[in-house]
Formats: structure tokens, sequence, C-alpha cells
């Protein structure tokens, strides 16, 4: 048997507002099952002590306690809207614990909005009150490494927007996207486990549908696919029962152990 290379834990798997959405009464959002409450869209890789984050949620608080994460070692950012930057703020008990700031990753401009968005915590000078402590990190199209491990950014489209998944190991985590380019494509071969943005069946102009992310799966041919970023259009029991074996809808709280 093959040892475990890291663990992925499902913070959030629900689209920008959430499910349930606020103000909606439909089937979705009032279901009770718990695989139907879901939180913005992240996940974290345990790497023996280490834990590396894809981006932070404005329900990043929540999604740590109850994943029980005790450090936050590192952020990887696919890109700065605001579903996946907000909750920054919150590493700060972290600092505390950890003694240090926190590496980012980022392309240029996703860390420029991030110094704008969250300016007080890079802004010179004393401060008054407890701030994120940040070190910032710009990554380009070439692999970089976090801990040891290898991690090759991947350019998808999201809408007319320019946006990154990452490839790590035999893993690729790829949220937010309409489109992957055909040079992409050629990263994401021989995959174990591969992460697509599947927001509902009708079409959007900057996700993928259950349909698209299908043609995907089947171009790709990985192990084992898990869609994510899913609106409250999909119920996860009868969206699942429709999808072949090999292709499951993510959910929080969601563990995958990816071999070495």
């Amino acid at each position: 048997m093959s040892a475990v290379a890291f663990r992925i834990t499902v913070l959030g798997s629900g689209t920008s507002s959430g499910v349930p959405t606020l103000g909606c009464d439909c089937a979705v959002c009032r279901s009770e099952d718990p695989k139907d409450q879901r939180l913005r869209p992240s996940i974290a890789l345990r790497l023996g002590e280490r834990n590396v984050l894809i981006d932070t949620t404005p329900d990043f608080r929540t999604q740590a306690l109850r994943a029980r994460i005790r450090s936050v070692d590192a952020v990887l950012y696919t890109h700065s809207h605001a579903d996946h930057i907000l909750g920054l703020d919150d590493v700060r008990p972290f600092n505390y614990k950890q003694r240090g700031p926190i590496p980012i990753y980022g392309a240029e401009d996703t860390l420029k909005d991030i110094r704008r968005v969250f300016r007080y915590a890079f802004d010179d000078g004393a401060k008054q009150s407890a701030v994120p402590q940040i070190e910032t990190c710009v990554f380009t199209d070439a692999p970089f490494e976090v801990f040891g491990l290898k991690v090759k950014p991947v350019r998808i489209d999201h809408g007319r927007s320019r946006v990154y998944g990452f490839r790590f190991g035999r893993a690729a985590y790829l949220t937010d996207h309409s489109a992957i380019p055909e040079e992409s494509m050629k990263l994401l071969e021989d995959l174990d486990v591969l992460f697509l943005d599947a927001l509902r069946h009708r079409p959007h102009p900057t996700h993928s549908t259950v349909a698209q992310s299908l043609e995907t799966v089947a171009k790709l041919k990985p192990r084992c696919t898990y869609f994510t970023h899913i609106s409250h259009d999909l119920g996860h029991a009868a969206t699942e029962a429709a999808l072949p074996p090999h292709v499951r809808l993510a959910y929080d709280g969601l563990e995958i152990d990816v071999p070495s």
C-alpha cells in the first residue's frame, strides 16, 4: 500500500453566496442533509504537522474551528475575489500561537488586491491593534515548493479573467473556472484526485456546469474527481446519484488521503 503524501480536507464546497443562500426558501436551502450545507470554497492540505490552505474565505473562522485546524503555515491564493480572500484577518490567532508571519502565495495581481483590501496589515508604522502578520510571495507559472511539496500553478479562465488552480503531486484543485486552456489541460494528466468547479446545470458566464466538468473528466481521466463550488441549484443526493461512480460531489468536511 502506498504511503500517504498528504491529506486534503474540504473546508467549503459552496459558491460565493454559500448554501443555504440568504433569503432563499428552495428545497436545497431548506434541506436537512448536512451535505447540502456548503460554506464558501476552500481546502486545507495537511503535510505532516503543517497546514497549507488554498484561499481564506469569509467563513474561514468557522471552517478552522470545525476542522480543528491548529496552525496555518501557508496560504495559496487562486485569485482575489471576495469569497476567496476575506477571511485573511482571521489568521491573527495563528500568528500569536506561531510567533511569526504566515507566508501567502499569489499571482502579482492577486497580492496587489490583497494589499489594497487589507491595507491596514501592510501599512508602515506602529499599530494600535493586532493585524494579520503576512509575508507575501509572488508566483508565476513556474513550479514552487511549500514545505517540500512541489506546487504547479495552473492557469484557468474565470470568464474574462485569468485565475489559478494548483497541481500538487497526483492531485489538483481547480475551483472558479469557465474553461481550461489546452496548455493547462496538459498539466492535469495522470491524476489520482481532481477537484473541478461545477456550479449548476444551467450555463454561467464565469463557472463550469456539471456537463462541462464531466467533459473535462472524460478528457483527463483522473482516478477520482470531486465537483466543488456548488450552488443551491444542486441537491447533493439527487445530483450525485446521476454521476458516474468515479465522480462525486465534494462536501464540507470531506477528507481525502493522497498517496505518494
